[in-house]
């Protein structure tokens, strides 16, 4: 990853706005070690998988690493004999141990098992711990005082497990709590241990957050409390905050960092600061009766530790990708090299963008940014299709394609899926420019503010300089289904024969 724009230390006192990262990233699990926080959020389909963001004052955030390397969990994952859209990494855990100095990831892998990954560094290497028989659905783990692991998990039944000593495997499992049917569902686990009380933090999708408390011990009784319900959120055609975690401060201030629904640019993080009753229970603090759009920035101690800004220019410097970069499913790694630049070489023969391998997302910034990408094609085959799409179960492209030796720029609309994720259109050629030279520059706009009809528009360039808009609007689908939301992609697919490559030398986001 190359070095792009740092932040200048973030102000000690003043304001934060919500969302704190306009960004897709769901089902956080929020924590802090010393000084630094930690956030792992959910990706499904993409790999690799489970993000992991830091931060040194709660509000500005930088991409830090992966808790799951590769979706190792069959071939779908692979695009090989079956495909894996909106399954894989799901409501998820990620913690610290302190005494053996490990960050223990776990998620349920296809309602089946749990997959247990663990590190002594958020920048890797990650491995596989363990794999454990019983699904940990939506699920929280907590480290006692006297260093036991328990995991609170379920739907609607909600159960706690203990882990062995080593976390390899369940010692016990106990059902704790049966939602009542006033409230309806209950998942999303998230488990605490607060002034001697066991906590357990649980959304009810997608509008309401509840909490359980136990004074007599992990296993329980729990009563109930609600949190919130049906609280505006503070991003404009947004939901409701929910889900997510609780997290302390080194001052001992408490914060919640929910998310929002914000489609068609996904599930956004908010923070809020929490104060507790004298019973016990969390108060999120509210400002005219909704989620604050913006609150004053939390006392914490000032850092001279710096993150990276989430705009600038990656010119794919080093041998290995950032961290904010995931693949569209696991990549064929024998198909891509990063040596300051990104060579991707046609790693699938397909018609179907959605069945083509080692497409490279990267989140859009909200509420609007620009991609900008710069490619040489000189090294494409006939039948080559390779640029830069805005990607999700309805997608869209600017890209060049190769055909009987001529290459041309174009823009293809109406690439889409049903509700099972099966692709129902491999798209339609909207608009299209002779291009020759051998490099181009592609550029994507996107208006990801939450609702329907937002669009984005594309445009392209042959000198870096003078940019000529291609095709029409792409209106993007604003629907919650498919979960995750709509990402820049980079593609080079064959249609014909393997063999071609192109080249990107830089990859830029912008904001207006």
């Amino acid at each position: 990853m190359s070095p792009v724009g740092t932040t200048t230390p973030p102000p000690t006192t003043g304001q934060y706005g919500n969302p704190v990262l306009w960004e897709d990233l769901a089902d956080a699990d929020v924590f802090r070690v010393g000084d630094t926080y930690y956030y792992s959020a959910s990706t499904m389909h993409y790999s690799p998988g489970a993000p992991i963001l830091r931060s040194y004052d709660l509000v500005h955030w930088e991409f830090a690493g992966h808790s799951v390397p590769s979706l190792d969990f069959g071939s779908k994952y692979d695009l090989n004999g079956g495909r894996g859209y909106v399954r894989g990494v799901w409501a998820s855990f990620l913690n610290y141990r302190k005494s053996d100095k490990t960050f223990y990831w776990g998620g349920c892998i296809d309602f089946n098992k749990t997959y247990i990954y663990t590190a002594t560094s958020v920048e890797g290497p990650w491995s596989r711990h363990t794999t454990i028989d019983n699904c940990y659905y939506d699920a929280g783990m907590m480290v006692d005082d006297d260093d036991t692991m328990y995991v609170s998990y379920g739907n609607t039944n909600i159960s706690v497990a203990q882990l062995s000593a080593d976390g390899r495997t369940q010692v016990r499992t106990q059902q704790v709590f049966s939602t009542p049917s006033s409230v309806g569902t209950l998942e999303g686990s998230r488990m605490y241990k607060i002034n001697g009380n066991y906590y357990i933090f649980l959304t009810r999708p997608a509008n309401g957050q509840y909490i359980l408390k136990s004074t007599s011990g992990p296993f329980g009784p729990y009563t109930m409390h609600q949190v919130l319900l049906d609280l505006p959120g503070p991003v404009a055609g947004g939901g409701v905050p929910h889900q997510g975690g609780l997290v302390q401060t080194q001052n001992g201030d408490w914060y919640y960092m929910a998310f929002q629904d914000a489609y068609p640019g996904g599930r956004v993080p908010v923070l809020a600061p929490v104060t507790w009753t004298s019973d016990g229970w969390p108060v999120v603090q509210t400002v005219n009766n909704a989620w604050g759009s913006s609150y004053p920035l939390p006392n914490i101690p000032a850092s001279t530790r710096q993150v990276k800004s989430p705009t600038g220019t990656d010119t794919f410097s080093g041998t290995a990708l950032g961290p904010e970069w995931e693949w569209n499913h696991n990549p064929d790694t024998t198909k891509y090299t990063v040596n300051n630049g990104l060579q991707l070489r046609t790693a699938t023969v397909t018609g179907d963008l959605y069945s083509a391998r080692n497409t490279l997302t990267h989140r859009i910034l909200g509420p609007s940014s620009t991609a900008t990408v710069t490619m040489d094609y000189s090294a494409m085959h006939d039948g080559d299709r390779a640029g830069l799409a805005m990607l999700r179960n309805s997608s869209a492209w600017i890209g060049v394609r190769r055909d009987g030796g001529q290459t041309r720029v174009s823009m293809v609309d109406n690439i889409t899926m049903d509700g099972n994720w099966n692709t129902t259109a491999t798209g339609t050629e909207v608009a299209s420019a002779p291009v020759s030279g051998g490099k181009i520059w592609l550029r994507a706009t996107a208006d990801i503010r939450p609702g329907s009809g937002r669009q984005a528009h594309f445009s392209y360039s042959t000198d870096g300089t003078n940019f000529t808009p291609l095709g029409s609007a792409f209106t993007m689908d604003s629907s919650w289904q498919f979960f995750m939301g709509y990402r820049f992609a980079l593609f080079d697919y064959a249609t014909q024969s393997l063999g071609g490559s192109v080249n990107v030398s830089s990859f830029d986001l912008a904001t207006p």
